[in-house]
């Protein structure tokens, strides 16, 4: 985005949302970021969205980022995409792990697959969404994958046991540091 649209883009969204915190990101970035609250995710959403002279007509993605030392350690990053004007928006919002991001799938229909895949990789729950299932882990799986602090190897392995002659679960057996490494049989 060139540096006039760039200026355009944030003079429209400061005159619409004034109250709300912007950020500049330097090059080679440049982006505008917005930053919302839970409790004026929709109505924000919805305004640039629906606005003409903003027309952020699609979600283009919705990551989840894990900051485990802040006191609010869960963040949502959506991004937005006008086409006709051609301008791209990041609107953030972060959360703590109890508080329920309202849903902005009846906004965006693709919402939907983002948000069921920020509940289970990092636990960011949503209130108003109509099927928060798993996506990419089983469905009795423990823990947020993507988050710091879940451990490297995970929590419990699946494998097939051949004496059993079935798939069976169990837990993650660490090394421990007194053990000698391994080394292979090259003979």
């Amino acid at each position: 985005m060139t540096k006039e649209k760039l200026n355009t883009l944030e003079q429209l969204v400061a005159d619409r949302f004034p109250a709300l915190p912007r950020q500049r990101l330097p090059e080679p970035a440049e982006a505008l970021v917005l930053r919302v609250t839970p409790d004026n995710l929709l109505a924000t959403m919805g305004r640039l969205r629906d606005d003409p002279e903003l027309n952020f007509t699609q979600m283009i993605d919705l990551a989840g980022v894990h900051y485990p030392g802040r006191a609010q350690p869960l963040e949502l990053v959506y991004q937005l995409l006008s086409v006709h004007k051609n301008h791209r928006l990041r609107v953030k919002l972060a959360v703590d792990e109890e508080t329920p991001v309202p849903s902005i799938s009846g906004l965006w229909w693709c919402a939907d697959w983002y948000e069921r895949e920020a509940y289970e990789m990092i636990g960011v729950l949503f209130s108003g969404h109509t099927d928060l299932r798993r996506l990419l882990t089983e469905y009795d799986f423990e823990g947020y994958p993507l988050r710091k602090d879940f451990p490297l190897e995970g929590l419990t392995e699946v494998r097939y046991d051949e004496g059993e002659q079935r798939v069976v679960r169990q837990r993650v057996q660490r090394l421990h540091a007194h053990r000698e490494p391994y080394q292979a049989n090259l003979s």
